[in-house]
């Protein structure tokens, strides 16, 4: 095993992703079994996402999914993927991660985005515009104070204030200044624009300052990761999400995720195609000792210290396998028995 990829960690977002023919409430509950079967392969930690009116995601409530999921195992550190700040106020989110590291203490992670809805009915439901996503940077220090007890309000965030749960930025756009500046750990995707992710690693590490939450540089990369058994087996996984993204791309919402041998079958115009096939590229996916190698690669060029995997696809026992299959080539699976 390659000395690079036994000292990285290796954790799995999961976006309770809605398969046709099944139901939001089975997606959920796939998503608390995912995490039990992440803990037993020694994967370090597990996230669940927000997204609001998507009729293929059914992780609305970040926090009330982690509960459950933090409640359905024992060890793996779980939190969000993110919660996207601008939509609610930094007080609330504070009581909320304090609810969680009271009730799990020393597992929890607060992953923190700031993207507002897909859409602007969304926007507008949610009492939001685009320009909400500007303040993010001032909603993240209020955010940290109700943590330390520093707000100038005198009220006091129970039971969060005097916790210590570990933020984490993800970086999209301005996202990489902001956790250098604040001196947060960042999280930076996608694998399928190398180039732009790591113009933004090198600009985070560049600008970090030291902060009483992270004394050094912390980056997470995440991305799609297929492992199967042929190169062909893997890339069927990407088949699901690549088509609902080409969708999305073409008719301004994301579906649920469809089977690969129906999406194959399917006429697409040279638009959609063209989305379609653009989905299916950039991605680490192949055997175990083709994935072995791209992300040796991966890891070199960005010096990585963590890897969050966030393969969605509609065969469930599939993805497990892959799981298992990255889980195996990590030398993982050996220390969770």
């Amino acid at each position: 095993m390659s000395a690079v990829i036994a000292r990285t960690r290796f954790s799995i977002l999961d976006r309770s992703r809605i398969r046709e023919g099944h139901t939001a409430a089975e997606a959920l509950r796939d998503t608390v079994r995912l995490a039990r079967e992440a803990e037993r392969l020694g994967f370090h930690r597990f996230w669940v996402s927000e997204h609001h009116g998507v009729p293929g995601v059914a992780g609305s409530a970040p926090t009330v999914l982690a509960a459950a999921v933090a409640g359905a195992t024992r060890a793996i550190r779980v939190g969000t993927g993110g919660v996207m700040l601008p939509n609610h106020r930094p007080l609330v989110v504070a009581e909320q991660f304090g609810v969680l590291e009271s009730l799990f203490p020393g597992r929890i992670d607060m992953g923190l985005g700031r993207s507002v809805g897909f859409t602007d009915g969304v926007r507008k439901a949610l009492g939001r515009d685009k320009g909400a996503a500007e303040d993010f940077a001032t909603q993240l220090q209020e955010l940290l104070g109700w943590f330390r007890g520093t707000s100038p309000t005198g009220v006091h965030a129970r039971p969060a204030e005097g916790l210590t749960v570990p933020p984490f930025v993800l970086a999209m756009g301005e996202g990489a200044d902001i956790a250098a500046r604040a001196g947060l750990p960042m999280v930076i995707g996608d694998l399928r624009g190398r180039e732009r992710m790591r113009r933004g690693i090198d600009h985070y590490r560049t600008h970090f300052r030291p902060s009483p939450w992270a004394s050094e540089p912390y980056v997470v990369v995440s991305g799609t990761v297929a492992v199967a058994a042929t190169p062909e087996a893997a890339r069927r996984l990407l088949v699901p999400e690549a088509w609902s993204m080409a969708y999305s791309r073409t008719h301004g919402t994301f579906p649920p995720l469809p089977p690969a041998e129906e999406v194959e079958r399917r006429a697409m115009t040279a638009k959609e195609r063209g989305f379609y096939e653009a989905g299916l590229a950039g991605h680490i996916a192949g055997t175990e000792e083709q994935v072995a190698d791209e992300l040796e690669t991966l890891l070199k060029e960005t010096g990585a210290d963590e890897v969050l995997v966030t393969t969605s696809t509609h065969d469930q026992e599939a993805l497990l396998d892959s799981h298992r299959r990255l889980a195996h080539l990590a030398g993982r699976a050996a220390a969770a028995g």
